[in-house]
């Protein structure tokens, strides 16, 4: 007679405390493309999290130091390619900075509005993404549509739809298209008249709110300890937006109509309704900025460069508002043509190592949940 082993399988015993490690990722719906989370879970509940990065890392700071200050608008561009504009915007600052170069007033202008243009466009995908994370498939249809309303004005100015390379150093590309403000007056307004539908179909349902409300709870004290910033820390009540507390471009003259939307909850759907709102504020800023613009008398958009462009020797720090929260640059020049170290600060890098406090106590079922709640784009991280 052949000897039989039995294996008893069940839940009791030792195999409640046993520690599972659960790799979600690197490619995988669940973490967004190229993110990584290594998982410690008992049971159904993570009891440590690490997220591995590095996965799209294609060394943009090393070879922002081999191109010249025309041509590391390019790379600069790409790593939030939600935020393409608002990207290069960081860089022709800081060198724009080092060389003392005043900008013409309607170049000023009309970077302000793209700007706004840029943020709505990020903050429309994640508007319709996050709830397709959660089961609700029609957002996103929405979303998409009012982001091609924004697109197709995007693409007349620039000729891109994701990387505009639209910011020079010392202004813009080139002016505006005849009747392009009409066009993207029209747009505006043809968005705000459908941003209802996101009130309607997901915050007024009650599935949404159940799987978001009280769910990754994010402290304030983490958020200063991690350097989160953008709608993920207004959402956990701190109150810091570079737009008004340090304004640059045209910020300084729209006080009255830019608003820092803020939450004390700092939980999921807290850091939703901020984006929500914060939409909202974007398209009052950009019809603020056609305002503008309509009085201004024509002019140049762009200064006269040499040739070669050489920044002075020295250094500076250039930070923006950017969409997904603070995207800084550290400029060293030693006088040459290229930069001798050009450091990007990103949003998304920060805001995703506070994963490492955030999901800890946590379910496995809310993981998903708070992580489509942080709002990062993956090449943001890696850069």
């Amino acid at each position: 007679m052949t000897p039989t082993t039995e294996t008893m399988v069940g839940i009791g015993g030792a195999a409640e405390s046993t520690d599972m490690v659960l790799n979600i990722g690197p490619q995988h719906p669940s973490t967004h493309g190229v993110l990584r989370l290594k998982l410690v879970l008992d049971g159904e509940r993570i009891t440590h999290a690490e997220p591995v990065i590095g996965y799209m890392h294609r060394g943009a700071e090393k070879l922002f130091e081999a191109r010249d200050y025309r041509q590391i608008i390019m790379l600069a561009n790409r790593h939030d390619w939600l935020s393409a504009f608002s990207n290069e915007l960081g860089v022709v600052l800081a060198v724009e900075r080092m060389l003392g170069m005043e900008v013409p007033e309607r170049a000023v202008w009309l970077r302000t509005l793209l700007a706004e243009l840029n943020r709505v466009l990020n903050h429309l995908m994640f508007l319709g993404s996050y709830p397709l994370e959660l089961g609700g498939i029609t957002p996103i249809f929405y979303a998409f549509r009012e982001r091609e309303e924004l697109q197709h004005v995007m693409e007349e100015v620039s000729g891109g739809r994701m990387h505009y390379m639209f910011n020079r150093v010392g202004g813009l590309k080139e002016d505006l298209p005849a009747g392009w403000t009409m066009r993207a007056r029209a747009a505006v307004a043809d968005v705000r008249s459908r941003m209802d539908r996101f009130d309607d179909l997901v915050l007024g349902n009650e599935i949404f709110r159940g799987r978001t409300r009280g769910v990754g709870t994010l402290a304030p004290e983490a958020v200063h300890a991690y350097g989160v910033s953008g709608p993920i820390g207004r959402a956990s009540g701190v109150d810091f937006d570079l737009r008004r507390d340090e304004p640059y471009l045209a910020y300084g003259d729209l006080q009255d109509t830019l608003r820092v939307v803020t939450r004390q909850e700092g939980d999921c759907l807290a850091r939703f309704e901020c984006l929500l709102e914060q939409t909202h504020n974007a398209l009052d800023l950009a019809d603020a900025c056609l305002d503008r613009l309509a009085e201004l008398p024509p002019g140049p958009v762009n200064q006269r460069l040499p040739k070669v462009l050489k920044a002075p020797e020295g250094h500076t720090y250039a930070w923006t508002e950017n969409p997904l929260g603070i995207n800084g640059y550290y400029l060293v020049s030693k006088g040459e043509k290229t930069p001798y170290r050009l450091k990007l600060r990103s949003a998304s890098y920060n805001n995703i190592q506070v994963l490492t406090e955030l999901l800890p106590g946590t379910l496995v079922a809310d993981m998903v949940a708070i992580l489509g709640s942080m709002f990062f784009v993956v090449g943001d991280i890696d850069k």
